[in-house]
């Protein structure tokens, strides 16, 4: 992807449909539209994925806590939107195994039976079956359980992916299918011709310009913004959304050294807690605190920190303390509030909802990353009726993102820093190989190369020193401390490939270490 090329593109011409927002929504919704045959143009106001969708629990699920709930049918249809991705993206999503450790004798039967179920839901797309553990086997499988009193586990599957890296691929997908996407082109009014939405005025973020640009048909992708474009459509329209705050904390590996995740079954607040293997790094998380308002970049907030960390605890051998966390983040879900005002945010349903204004924009709330391709379809089958679009059948479920390869093919590397390049692998390594420069890595603490930082800014739209540390790397992440250190190289190489100047390199570190500074510790 080329921005440049991208702008060049915009012109006079009416779209088919324009997407606002470039998290998992709208550029599910991008790439939904544009196979189907649709002009289809996506705006994002910062960079794609920025917000919560990068900053997930990294989890493809069917949501075994919806099935205790009883809210089987969300649960049958994330399991199977979970197998649909596990099968076009296998560059990108992988099965892990959980274990749920047992220290009473009824935990046993008891959720055995709810995972046979959860494993019989899933029907021909399920993963692995799901079995019970003898201690000694749940010790093999998540060394660093508190044993006192344990006697045995559950293991159960689900898939894991990285978020960020997904929502590059379904950009690439959209892009390689004709779509216009561009980043930091930011929305700030809805177009509107006898009393209907018929388009949107950008302004690019880096240009300064203001576009005008006119679509049969605007959906509103936005997710924890969503209200705000509802507003600019109908300013006495009533929230729907009551954003919730997911915080997770990145500790060593040392913290689970083992393969399988650890799905902790019990917490203060009756949610469950994960421990799980990410990039060679533990993540824990997540929370779920209802905040007043949207934010794009959230902070952790102590009580958060100290929830994960006093819930961990009762489950692990070695109890992680704030010392111990190498990067810690936060993201808010666009969790749908309707009639439920009021009820705590982890009672408050991910399901989705498509919505049409009287003035025809089509907006989509709520949801979650397993469910952003039947988001999408839904979303675009609406739409297509709005804008009087032909009819066409969405033509996803058996789309390969791009990047796919067979996953036998793939090996069996998932922690090395080029698996999720996939089918391009091969280009990328050829990038490194031309520079000694390029084969350097960022940091002796990351597990990138400087060649990555090219292929960002020549594959993958990166503009920004975040875009590569936060997204296209996950460096922020995995050790921010160590991300900022590596700062200065990498802006250095960045604005090399950018053509950007010497005090554009020196601002980027400065607002690269500002943003780095909140997920650190003791900040967090």
């Amino acid at each position: 992807m080329d921005r440049e090329q991208m702008l060049g593109r915009l012109g006079d011409e009416v779209w088919d449909l324009i997407v606002v927002g470039g998290g998992a929504t709208g550029l599910g919704v991008a790439v939904d539209a544009q196979t189907r045959g649709y002009r289809t143009l996506l705006l994002e106001q910062r960079d794609f994925a920025q917000g919560t969708s990068s900053r997930s629990t990294k989890l493809v699920h069917g949501g075994v806590r919806y099935l205790k709930q009883g809210n089987v049918s969300l649960v049958v249809e994330a399991l199977r939107e979970r197998g649909l991705i596990f099968r076009n993206a296998p560059h990108l999503v992988r099965d892990l195994a959980f274990v749920v450790p047992r220290y009473r004798w009824w935990e046993g039967p008891f959720y055995g039976v709810g995972l046979k179920l959860y494993d019989r839901l899933a029907g021909e797309l399920k993963l692995a079956p799901s079995r019970l553990l003898d201690p000694r086997q749940t010790l093999e499988q998540i060394p660093n359980v508190e044993t006192h009193r344990l006697l045995g586990g559950v293991v159960y599957h689900d898939a894991q992916f990285d978020d960020a890296r997904l929502a590059l691929a379904l950009a690439r997908t959209a892009a390689d299918h004709g779509a216009v996407l561009l980043n930091y082109l930011r929305v700030e009014g809805l177009l509107k011709g006898k009393g209907m939405v018929e388009g949107v005025r950008g302004v690019d973020e880096e240009k300064g310009q203001v576009h005008e640009l006119k679509g049969r048909v605007v959906v509103n992708a936005t997710g924890v913004f969503a209200d705000q474009l509802r507003h600019l459509d109908e300013p006495s329209s009533k929230p729907l959304l009551a954003p919730s705050q997911g915080v997770h904390l990145v500790l060593d590996a040392a913290f689970q050294p083992g393969e399988a995740a650890i799905m902790v079954p019990h917490t203060d607040d009756g949610r469950v807690l994960f421990v799980i293997p990410w990039h060679q790094r533990v993540l824990v998380g997540t929370t779920d605190t209802a905040m007043p308002w949207p934010e794009l970049e959230p902070k952790p907030l102590a009580e958060e920190v100290d929830f994960i960390l006093r819930n961990a605890a009762r489950y692990l051998r070695r109890d992680p303390g704030r010392a111990d966390i190498l990067s810690c983040f936060a993201g808010q879900r666009p969790l749908v509030q309707g009639k439920r005002a009021g009820r705590a945010s982890k009672a408050v349903g991910r399901e989705h909802l498509v919505l049409v204004s009287p003035a025809g924009l089509v907006s989509v709330i709520g949801g979650k990353w397993t469910t952003y391709r039947r988001m999408a379809q839904d979303t675009v089958d609406a739409a297509a009726l709005v804008g009087g679009l032909p009819v066409c059948a969405c033509a996803t479920e058996e789309l390969r993102l791009q990047g796919w390869m067979p996953r036998e093919e793939l090996g069996s590397g998932w922690e090395d820093p080029l698996h999720p390049y996939g089918a391009e692998r091969g280009r990328v390594e050829e990038l490194i190989a031309a520079d000694s420069v390029w084969a350097q890595p960022l940091h002796p603490r990351l597990p990138y190369l400087m060649g990555q930082v090219v292929w960002a800014a020549r594959a993958e739209m990166a503009r920004t020193l975040e875009d590569v540390l936060a997204r296209r790397t996950r460096s922020l992440l995995l050790d921010a401390r160590a991300s900022v250190e590596a700062a200065p190289a990498v802006a250095q190489v960045l604005a090399s490939e950018l053509g950007r100047d010497e005090a554009w390199e020196k601002g980027q570190v400065e607002e690269y270490t500002r943003l780095a500074s909140g997920y650190l510790p003791p900040t967090c």
